[in-house]
């Protein structure tokens, strides 16, 4: 299939991003996973931009995006680009789920979660149904075989979707584009080389390879953070009510999401003298090459 190209599409030999949700304020595993896509990109003189994930509009938490904005600014990071909403995309990705109908790459699926119950492999019910696309889910086809991919901290990654998976939604039966489809059009629209992010998403790493490899898109290098956990032993996310970021903290937070990164430490200052001083010193050796980091977070 040949890749998408519906915009202009920027070349650099390394190109990085922040991606973060709006279902509530950015947190301090947030300010973690900037960081390091931060300065990972300004030690290869690379490209940074900064895109909010919000399809999933129904749960977007009111005001959060206005937060993701004023965190940007207060820790004085510097995008090369416009930050972008997804929500204000979603006619690129119905284009490009046209393209995967056209291919007979994608079917309609009418199952409900009670239909599926516990299972947590799709079985396929209605891959040869041939069902009208209206109204229904659409799920992209799998193969059986392996997708591998080598993280740069996490170590060597393989998966068979059809056996770990199967079937997956790229759009919900109430209209919602599904992330794995957006992220993957997206970081191919935006000219995105290399993908830092937290271990909480290193599962969603085949299917997304999967996908743009039958977009046509190039492969990307992935980087998947060891995650900041808060005393019950759970991952900070806003879920589980993890503390918003107080930007009037920014400097002696900035410090702290690099000390949590394992890098030398940099002198209080302001943060985007801070954050030359991280670049300059960027060490991935040194990040913890675990899924969780030591210690508990707020």
């Amino acid at each position: 299939m040949t890749a998408v190209a519906t915009q202009e599409k920027p070349s650099f030999s390394y190109s990085g991003r922040f991606a973060p949700s709006p279902t509530g304020p950015l947190h301090f595993g947030s300010l973690i996973t900037a960081v390091a896509s931060y300065c990972d990109a300004r030690a290869h003189q690379g490209r940074w931009v900064v895109r909010v994930e919000d399809t999933d509009i129904p749960r977007i938490y009111p005001g959060s995006e206005d937060h993701i904005l004023a965190s940007i600014e207060a820790f004085q990071f510097d995008s090369d680009a416009e930050i972008i909403f997804q929500k204000d995309r979603l006619d690129i990705y119905e284009s490009v789920l046209d393209q995967l109908k056209k291919e007979g790459l994608v079917y309609a699926c009418q199952c409900t979660r009670k239909m599926l119950g516990s299972n947590a492999i799709y079985a396929g019910t209605c891959r040869d149904l041939h069902l009208d696309f209206q109204d229904q889910a659409i799920r992209v086809k799998v193969q059986d075989q392996q997708i591998c991919f080598d993280d740069r901290l996490q170590g060597y990654h393989c998966s068979n979707l059809q056996y770990d998976l199967g079937d997956f939604v790229l759009k919900r039966r109430d209209g919602i584009i599904n992330y794995q489809l957006a992220v993957v059009v997206d970081d191919y629209l935006q000219g995105i080389t290399h993908v830092v992010r937290g271990a909480d998403l290193l599962d969603n790493t085949e299917r997304q390879i999967w996908l743009g490899q039958l977009l046509g898109y190039p492969k990307l290098s992935y980087m998947h953070l060891p995650l900041a956990m808060n005393d019950q032993g759970q991952k900070l996310s806003k879920q589980n009510l993890a503390h918003a970021l107080d930007l009037t903290k920014a400097p002696q937070l900035l410090q702290q999401a690099i000390q949590a990164l394992g890098q030398p430490n940099v002198d209080l200052n302001r943060p985007e003298v801070m954050l030359k001083q991280a670049v300059a010193q960027w060490n991935v050796d040194l990040i913890p090459h675990k899924q969780e980091l030591s210690g508990t977070y707020l």
